[in-house]
């Protein structure tokens, strides 16, 4: 069943997300769209029943004011204009309400007596039309997935195998940014409980001999991202006749790597590092769900709690953990330090309490003493935070005897580490990630 759609025409706010959230917690589904969208794109949208223009303090591009055209206006289709004056719907001009409880109130009236939407947003549906677009877009032909073991990835799996069943190949790369044992656990699940076809590759020395002397964030986002794709061209080829690429890409991934009005946080591997030459056409059928909403995909597909709802992992790994140009040294750190701090939250009941949790090690010492001695050592960064859809995040509240006992062991079991810190910075203004 094709849902009702509400057209969110982004005129430089910051709150696109928010506000699609909200229309989609009211049971009506939205999407953002840039400001200059193509008149037949735009109208040719099924089951168009609203059209909300949402102004901000980004409405400025190439040092001129950004504005929609006037064929939004002159259609039949309801217009509600936010924060951004117009002299085609001056009464239509509103605040967007800092409250979500007025928010809703604001929207619920545009939604469903102006526009007369339905409430037919929900995962049932969601499901149904996805296996109908990928049935249609691929065919009989094979498709290769990039199973991490993440969330994403398990989602888009299990997605696949209901519309295509064994036209669906995965991949499994050990990058040698994993946490500790994580390729073992995912070949476990997949191969062992799902009876998935899981090739797997350990490409460890071929990521970390291309990262060597690589600091810059996005330099090392872009080669991760770029080595994925040549992995997989080249399992494709041993697989033969693979034309499709799947990605666990969500909507978080698109808003953050930059719109035409807004700026864009960071490239992410799955948006960002694609080639021109790609050889897949691409599958992506997660890529307008937010990260909760993923997580209802999952459970309406049947997958396990366990699956469902593990720790949110990055696609760079311990890549973006480990600060600045990589070393196997500090690799070790962060993976060590990272299992420790999951095994003591698991213990102390914080596992199903806090988003996401993980530690960081930069690329820098400070004095410490052992053995009677002076050592210059690295520090470890403790990050915990909760979210609803990864856009904005608040810091989960130190639990002091518990970070004492993560602190001892760290800093007894880890080789070179002196120092433990805990990082107290709400998203935003930092991101949930350092890099």
């Amino acid at each position: 069943m094709k849902q009702d759609l509400i057209a969110i025409l982004d005129v430089g706010s910051e709150e696109n997300s928010r506000l699609a959230r909200a229309i989609r917690a009211l049971g009506v589904y939205s999407e953002i769209y840039p400001h200059d969208i193509k008149k037949e794109e735009l109208f040719g949208q099924q089951n168009l029943r609203g059209i909300i223009v949402n102004g901000g303090p980004n409405n400025v591009l190439n040092g001129k004011p950004v504005a929609v055209k006037d064929f939004v206006y002159d259609s039949d289709v309801p217009v509600l204009v936010i924060d951004h004056k117009t002299k085609k719907h001056p009464t239509d001009v509103k605040k967007l309400p800092s409250s979500d409880a007025k928010l809703a109130a604001v929207l619920k009236d545009f939604l469903f007596k102006t526009c007369k939407a339905e409430k037919n947003w929900n995962m049932d549906n969601f499901i149904a039309d996805q296996v109908e677009a990928i049935r249609a877009q691929v065919g009989k032909k094979k498709v290769l997935l990039a199973l991490s073991g993440g969330v994403d990835s398990s989602v888009v799996a299990a997605l696949l195998l209901k519309a295509i069943g064994d036209q669906l190949h995965t991949v499994h790369v050990n990058h040698g940014l994993m946490r500790k044992n994580e390729s073992e656990s995912v070949l476990k699940v997949f191969r062992d409980q799902y009876k998935a076809n899981v090739v797997y590759v350990d490409a460890t020395d071929r990521y970390l001999d291309k990262l060597a002397g690589v600091s810059n964030p996005e330099k090392k986002r872009k080669i991760i991202g770029k080595e994925f794709i040549d992995i997989f061209a080249e399992e494709a080829k041993k697989l033969k006749g693979i034309e499709f690429l799947a990605q666990g890409t969500i909507y978080p991934d698109i808003v953050e790597s930059g719109t035409k009005t807004g700026k864009a946080v960071k490239a992410h591997h799955n948006v960002g590092g694609l080639p021109k030459d790609l050889q897949f056409e691409l599958v992506e059928p997660l890529k307008y769900l937010f990260k909760d909403e993923v997580r209802a995909c999952g459970k309406a597909l049947g997958l396990p709690d366990s699956m469902v709802y593990r720790q949110p992992f990055p696609g760079p790994g311990l890549g973006v953990r480990c600060l600045g140009a990589i070393t196997r040294e500090r690799l070790a750190m962060v993976r060590e330090s990272d299992a420790i701090l999951r095994d003591e939250f698991e213990k102390a009941g914080l596992n199903g309490k806090v988003w996401q949790y993980f530690t960081i090690v930069p690329d820098m010492t400070s004095v410490g003493v052992r053995n009677n001695g002076r050592v210059e050592e690295y520090p470890v960064i403790i990050r915990a935070v909760n979210t609803v859809d990864a856009m904005t995040a608040t810091v989960e509240p130190p639990h002091w005897k518990v970070l004492k006992k993560i602190t001892d062991r760290i800093l007894a079991e880890v080789p070179g580490v002196n120092r433990v810190l805990y990082d107290m910075s709400p998203k935003p203004v930092a991101t949930i990630e350092w890099e």
